[in-house]
């Protein structure tokens, strides 16, 4: 931007100074997600939406700065990314209810949430799975500045056996209903793939098992064939497609970590072997260990149906006494929290249960940092704050090492050199 201004106003004999900048930060403390350091009384310089310079507050000059923010008493971090959410999807409306939103509409809702979870300090986001490609829409409406929200990487339609986790298993025989991404057999799921591809999916999610809030599926039941992963895996991979098995069952998430995902979601049953497999693969587990709570005390109010919240009785404690075994085995963990299951906003509730479950609060921050860029593939732009790098950027009013639950009030948001929550 500043270098087309520089080119536009020479070519008409205007004379600007080469050395102006879009942003100036006087940030108070800086993290490091990598090591847990502080770097305190820093600038931060802003060009075109990356960052272009760090250093000591008291070692350059204050002036040529369109903007200049003062952030000198806050704790400053990288703004967060989430492996796991459905924009388009409310947590007031869940099972039957589900049936009344036409995919317009849950693309409106979707503007909402988009919203929401910039705010909450989230920059980036995967969103694993939506109706007619409406998570696209609203990546490609974001993108070009109609609506404000997160860096999003979508997955357009999960896929999924018929009458499995990923189908609609709503209605009787007679609607003929199945929903967008189902497929038997693995050249029909690599046409599944191509497909989303087509339509513009960044990447490719898949049930691996049956689901909580899904009707009559098993929720530890493997379902698609380990050929049948193999393919959808090794048709995304052939398209630069990074790959997210939705898995709560053991043998599922064996069988998905076998052929070749990127990461697992929920992992709730996961064995030791699992644990072992996925870090000798190199496979991310990504377990949104904050949601139990809301689906118990208000899922029946938001719709769920009875079957569903039996299962997450189960569900719940398992999960997390898994996701401890996990942090303990030194797994590549991921922050994933399912937002839709419980209100958009609210991501940020995540971190005290996962320190609560056996990670430091560092632990649990680079999850949705260092670690989720990693995921992503996007190390080189986002996860951290360092020149070159999106001006994405959040401040906190306490030191969130010492009191995790701050990442529940995030009260500035930059994304991309823009001020999106002041």
């Amino acid at each position: 931007m500043r270098k087309a201004l520089l080119s536009a106003v020479a070519a008409i004999g205007i004379s600007i100074s080469a050395n102006a900048h879009d942003t100036l930060i006087h940030a108070g403390f800086i993290l490091n997600p990598e090591d847990g350091s502080y770097t305190e009384n820093q600038y931060i310089l802003i060009d075109d939406g990356l960052i272009s310079e760090i250093g000591n507050w008291a070692e350059r000059p204050h002036e040529g700065v369109d903007q200049k923010i003062d952030l000198s008493d806050k704790y400053v971090l990288p703004g967060l990314l989430d492996a796991h959410v459905h924009l388009t999807g409310d947590s007031q409306v869940h099972g039957y209810k589900r049936l009344t939103r036409s995919v317009p509409r849950q693309a409106i809702t979707g503007v909402r949430n988009a919203r929401r979870t910039l705010d909450a300090g989230f920059t980036t986001v995967r969103n694993l799975g939506a109706a007619g490609y409406a998570d696209i829409a609203l990546r490609d409406a974001i993108n070009d500045g109609d609506v404000p929200g997160p860096r999003i990487l979508a997955a357009g339609p999960s896929l999924g056996i018929t009458g499995g986790h990923c189908d609609n298993n709503l209605l009787p025989s007679e609607y003929k209903v199945k929903a967008d991404g189902v497929a038997d057999g693995p050249w029909a799921l690599r046409a599944k793939v191509r497909e989303n591809k087509k339509y513009g999916a960044n990447l490719i999610k898949f049930c691996a098992t049956g689901g909580v809030l899904s009707k009559g599926t098993d929720v530890g039941a493997q379902q698609f064939s380990y050929e049948e992963m193999k393919a959808i895996v090794d048709e995304a991979h052939l398209a630069g497609m990074k790959v997210a098995a939705h898995a709560h069952g053991a043998k599922g998430i064996e069988t998905a970590i076998e052929a070749g995902v990127d990461s697992i979601e929920h992992s709730s049953f996961i064995t030791d072997a699992g644990i072992a497999a996925a870090k000798r693969k190199g496979v991310y587990l990504s377990m949104d260990v904050y949601n139990s709570d809301y689906i118990l005390s208000e899922g029946e109010k938001a719709g769920m149906l009875e079957e569903s919240l039996a299962k997450e009785r189960v569900v719940g404690k398992i999960q997390r006494e898994s996701f401890r075994r996990a942090v303990r085995a030194g797994a590549k963990m991921a922050f994933g929290s399912d937002a839709a299951v419980y209100p958009h906003g609210q991501n940020g509730h995540q971190f005290a249960y996962m320190v609560k479950w056996g990670m430091t609060p560092l632990q649990s921050i680079q999850a949705a940092t260092i670690h989720n860029a990693d995921l992503f593939g996007l190390s080189e732009t986002v996860g951290s704050i360092k020149p070159g790098k999106h001006a994405d950027i959040i401040a906190l009013e306490e030191d969130p090492l010492e009191n995790i639950e701050i990442m529940q009030s995030v009260s500035f948001v930059m994304k991309g050199g823009d001020v999106h929550k002041d």
